[in-house]
């Protein structure tokens, strides 16, 4: 081959790479034009909470729309306390499980009882969960005193849950990891120095960190690293409506339907999610009496010198007033203090214990009673009483180093993280 067919080859070897760059480019700047604003994801996403469900819904694509087991038929049955994506009323609790590894099944598994089914013999019960999960005989060490007993175990452990409110959920979708493990760091270290002071009563947050090694920021275990991934779960296990992320559960079998169609496309689980992202963050709104603003003042003091903001962290990764770390901790009280009982297979090590939850942010918690992860406190006063474990030196200041004023400015200050705005639309 001579010079100038040499030249000419690698003439026509540039112009074909030319060529492609420009047609991929072209691809490329053709996609971003045509893609959605967020705008019109979150129009499209809002439409989408708030749409009631049906059985083979015309939404729903080649799936079969609502169910065929759920909890309720939209988003926004359940989120709506203090807005479209607040909070939820106990008579939307969900009825959570946890079974525990045993001899049986050294494996740990999750869900949820559906209270609803498109077809009525198709109800789950606790019982369906006996039957999947049976007791152990002689499957639990019980040690009391000097005596050594052993006791049939049950693995499966029933939790009631509350909805969680969605406010700033974009805010909290961009912390990282890294901020997390470092708030919960400096956490630690300070503690120890209490320690070292002789003060044994602070508390050390765990961070989740998850099987993949990311960290924990979503739902009431942390058990879910991105807002993504919260909001596709809860439209599979909740509604029912499986997607490319999660599929819908097999009714009775608690476990994803893998032959199940999708029922949601990209586009409207993208939609529902930049919805949820875009929800306004809550505000905090002093009262506009003087006295009454100088109380909720003093409150927001006591709340840091009795020691709340250990785990309700003001700022966090730069965002203000969100009031968690986002760690998980034990504030369960006491169950048979006399006993422990001693798991025959223990939890994994990135499991979180049946008794820790995460420190849910306050930002908004003046419009999102009830409160703590089962809905049982009906009042601010209730869910600080309700405090116990880790959590108990705290509650034990505002109840006997508090006088009336105290604890009511406290009660006050609380009562100015307001949800973000009242959407009756």
């Amino acid at each position: 081959m001579n010079h100038w067919s040499k030249l000419n080859q690698r003439r026509q070897i540039i112009a074909v790479v030319a060529a492609l760059v420009v047609t991929w480019g072209t691809v490329e700047a053709f996609a971003w034009l045509i893609r959605p604003s967020q705008e019109v994801l979150s129009t499209e996403g809002r439409e989408l909470f708030v749409h009631e469900w049906q059985p083979d819904d015309p939404l729903a694509g080649e799936g079969d729309g609502l169910g065929p087991v759920f909890n309720q038929n939209s988003c926004v049955a359940c989120h709506f306390v203090g807005g479209v994506g607040g909070a939820g009323e106990n008579r939307h609790n969900v009825t959570a499980f946890t079974v525990l590894p045993n001899r049986n099944d050294k494996n740990m598994h999750g869900g949820v009882i559906h209270a609803s089914a498109t077809i009525d013999r198709l109800l789950e019960t606790q019982e369906t969960l006996t039957r999947l999960f049976p007791i152990i005989p002689q499957g639990t060490k019980v040690i009391g005193g000097c005596q050594v007993r052993f006791e049939d175990f049950d693995p499966v452990q029933i939790e009631t849950i509350n909805t969680p409110a969605l406010f700033g959920a974009g805010l909290i979708d961009e912390i990282s990891g890294w901020s997390i493990r470092s708030q919960a760091w400096g956490h630690g270290v300070r503690s120890v120095g209490q320690e070292l002071a002789g003060k044994f009563d602070g508390s050390m947050g765990k961070v989740h960190v998850l099987p993949d090694g990311r960290i924990g920021k979503f739902g009431w275990k942390a058990q879910f690293a991105t807002l993504k991934e919260f909001v596709a779960t809860a439209c599979a296990v909740e509604v029912g409506l499986s997607n490319s992320y999660r599929r819908q559960d097999a009714p009775g079998e608690h476990v994803p339907d893998a032959d199940a169609e999708l029922d949601m496309t990209s586009r409207q689980l993208d939609s529902l999610v930049t919805f949820c992202r875009l929800l306004d963050r809550p505000t905090q709104q002093f009262p506009e009496s003087l006295d009454e603003r100088v109380l909720a003042y003093r409150g927001k003091e006591l709340f840091t010198s009795i020691g709340c903001t250990d785990c309700h962290v003001p700022n966090l990764s730069g965002i203000e007033g969100i009031y968690s770390d986002l760690c998980l901790y034990n504030i369960a009280a006491p169950d048979d203090p006399g006993y422990f009982r001693e798991l025959e297979i223990p939890l994994p090590n990135n499991v979180p214990a049946l008794n820790e939850w995460k420190t849910p942010p306050l930002w908004g918690v003046a419009d999102s009673a009830p409160y703590m992860h089962d809905g049982s406190a009906a009042t601010l006063a209730d869910a600080i009483a309700a405090h116990h474990g880790e959590a108990r030196h705290v509650a034990k200041r505002f109840r006997k180093e508090l006088d009336d004023d105290g604890r009511r400015a406290i009660i006050e200050f609380l009562k100015t993280l307001k949800a973000p705005r009242a959407d009756e639309s």
